[in-house]
């Protein structure tokens, strides 16, 4: 009896069975995948460029400007003397250039 079912089956059409599967993988390549990774090597290259006497902004919203710079972290003046170190990955955009209307690229 499960001979003739397995008999009955259709044979699928081998590719044709995976090209769905293909489909979603293309279209989350290049519709999620791939921007994420571009946005994320701006970033580091954002990063890279920021130096003493930025006006940044954190990822937690706190403003401040970069007093001193070292390999993974940023030496920031929030005001009234108050230094706070964050790691790099921590900061979110340049407040000077957004305090002047130019648009962030990301």
């Amino acid at each position: 009896m499960i001979t003739t079912l397995l008999q009955a089956a259709p044979g699928g059409g081998g590719l044709m069975s995976f090209l769905p599967m293909i489909l979603i993988v293309v279209v989350f390549y290049f519709f999620m995948i791939r921007p994420q990774m571009k946005k994320q090597k701006d970033h580091k290259k954002y990063i890279e460029e920021l130096g003493v006497n930025s006006k940044i902004v954190t990822t937690a919203g706190i403003h401040g400007r970069i007093v001193e710079v070292s390999e993974t972290t940023f030496l920031v003046d929030v005001g009234s003397g108050v230094k706070i170190r964050f790691d790099k990955s921590a900061v979110a955009l340049d407040a000077s250039r957004a305090a002047n209307g130019e648009t962030v690229k990301k």
